[in-house]
């Protein structure tokens, strides 16, 4: 039987962000050096896969502190990447944990960002999804009431500050960059003496991710974005790929997800993978398509990044090998 041509644009960049990337290093690193296992406050990345494959490997998943038994207060337990109140390492040193912090460095950018307008004695808008990880963990870095949370351009026209005249924001490094100014726009037509922070939030790989969608997804029958449902970068790309002109745009965590009868006819298929989804999944989704189709891969690719961040200290004396990372990286 013939198959069906089908032209797959692959956006680069795509997938595993800097951030990611140490905070995954970190559990790994962690359980190499200390055995397991090694505990981790909140998913350490918003992706089903990721935490399964470091469950494997001996890492064990809690929502608080006072899940860790006490045989246990001396094995590591670490932070997420989306950063957390300044009570959660309190509580941790409180309870005589020994704890490693795998909040991204672009996200502790934010909370230094929020805090020095508080100390110029600002009031904070913080522009976030509420409830989620990250702006749970910058709303924590300063005393209560001190940052009003704002999602859209009608909470900035609703927001009723006592002075005006002494605001600073801040935002989720993972927003949609284009809503994202619609509302800066508005806090700056309502509050002209507001201070923005000293750099961008909006995080490097949000932005290249998007950028990349925006290139591949005109003309696509069908978008494809790798990743899970409660993480806010993947889901802002199905947005930005409608937005963009695909006709349709679907969220996927994994190729069984497929509902092939809805997929239908495609000729032009644009896939590209939220900065917490693994590689290995990308490739498998992709292959599936591969077997129903006679498939011609594009690149899509807008920039090449090289950032990479270092992790903890502690861990820097342990090698970190291919094997290690095989889990979400594949052979790469």
């Amino acid at each position: 039987m013939t198959k069906t041509p089908l032209t797959i644009r692959l956006c680069g960049p795509r997938g595993f962000c800097a951030g990611v990337d140490r905070a995954i290093q970190i559990v790994v690193l962690a359980i190499k050096k200390y055995g397991a296992p090694v505990y981790v406050r909140h998913e350490i990345v918003h992706n089903r896969f990721v935490v399964e494959g470091l469950e494997t490997l001996g890492a064990v998943f809690v929502e608080e502190l006072d899940e860790i038994p006490a045989e246990h207060q001396r094995q590591p337990v670490i932070f997420s990447a989306h950063g957390v109140p300044k009570s959660v390492p309190a509580d941790a040193e409180q309870r005589n944990l020994f704890f490693l912090d795998a909040t991204c460095p672009l996200v502790s950018k934010v909370h230094k960002q929020a805090m020095r307008h508080e100390r110029q004695g600002r009031h904070v808008v913080l522009i976030g999804h509420k409830g989620h990880p990250e702006v749970i963990g910058t709303m924590g870095q300063l005393p209560p009431g001190a940052v009003t949370l704002v999602e859209t351009v009608e909470d900035v026209d609703a927001f009723e500050p006592a002075d005006p005249a002494a605001l600073g924001f801040v935002t989720q490094t993972t927003l949609s960059v284009d809503d994202t100014a619609d509302v800066i726009a508005r806090l700056g037509e309502r509050f002209p003496l507001i201070n923005a922070p000293a750099a961008e939030s909006i995080c490097y790989a949000t932005t290249n991710r998007q950028d990349a969608v925006k290139q591949a997804a005109p003309g696509c029958d069908l978008f494809v974005v790798v990743g899970a449902p409660n993480s806010s970068n993947s889901k802002r790309l199905v947005e930005v790929a409608l937005k963009a002109g695909a006709e349709r745009s679907i969220l996927l965590q994994r190729a069984h997800e497929i509902d092939w009868d809805a997929i239908g006819d495609i000729g032009l298929l644009g896939v590209s993978a939220g900065a917490s989804a693994p590689e290995v999944v990308v490739n498998e989704i992709i292959d599936v398509f591969r077997e129903r189709f006679d498939a011609t891969i594009v690149l899509a690719e807008t920039v090449k990044e090289t950032e990479n961040f270092l992790v903890n200290r502690e861990l820097r004396d342990v090698e970190l090998t291919v094997e290690d990372m095989a889990f979400v990286n594949g052979g790469q």
